[in-house]
């Protein structure tokens, strides 16, 4: 009995490690909704695999196989298709804008006051008053932009618009395809392009190695 315990638990080790590093690298802070879930089942699966050492070892090990190859087929499928990341892991959601709380963003997320002032804490950040932007990230980090200082701001990512941002820096649709159109390329073609200090500066997928 106890080898039998012994040569499970050696084996689902080794499976977890190996089913973690095809589903790729994370952090635990980074982990998104979905992936908790898949980290979630995974461990449940192989705790009654240990605790049903009377039972073949195949009655765990064929779920998690399946769970480990559809989540890879949903992050690859989720990499193509803007609207199903979105779906899957979520938008992140602005806090604070130039400076103001957006209560009801926080209403919808159920996010407090109270967990707001604690990540600006974190930050080192002393009071709202310094704040510029805050967004709450799709793994419930806080990422803090104080005011007086120039950030990178995303136009476009794996080549969808983000209009949210066009209208905060007053530009339009019109803006960026001429801006496309003078650096010779497709909306299809930028893997990333960010506006910073009164440019835009662009990523194009064929640089990307």
């Amino acid at each position: 009995m106890y080898i039998t315990i012994l040569f499970r638990t050696a084996l689902l080790y080794f499976l977890i490690i190996i089913c973690f590093r095809i589903m790729g690298k994370k952090e635990v802070g980074e982990l998104s909704v979905v992936d908790l879930i898949v980290t979630i089942l995974i461990a449940e699966l192989a705790a009654i695999c240990i605790e049903n050492y009377n039972k073949s070892i195949l009655i765990s090990l064929v779920p998690m196989i399946s769970i480990v190859v559809l989540q890879v087929l949903l992050s690859y499928i989720s990499l193509k298709n803007n609207k199903i990341r979105n779906v899957l892991d979520g938008k992140p959601s602005v806090i604070i804008k130039k400076g103001k709380v957006i209560f009801s963003e926080m209403k919808k997320l159920r996010y407090t006051l109270d967990d707001l002032i604690s990540q600006l804490r974190d930050k080192g950040v002393k009071s709202i008053e310094e704040v510029d932007y805050a967004i709450l990230e799709n793994s419930g980090t806080l990422s803090v932009f104080q005011k007086e200082k120039d950030y990178p701001l995303p136009i476009i990512m794996d080549g969808v618009i983000d209009y949210d941002v066009l209208k905060e820096i007053k530009k339009d649709n019109i803006w960026i395809h001429k801006l496309l159109i003078k650096e010779n390329l497709k909306l299809e073609d930028v893997f990333y392009a960010f506006y910073t200090k009164d440019k835009t500066f662009i990523i194009k997928k064929s640089d990307l190695i």
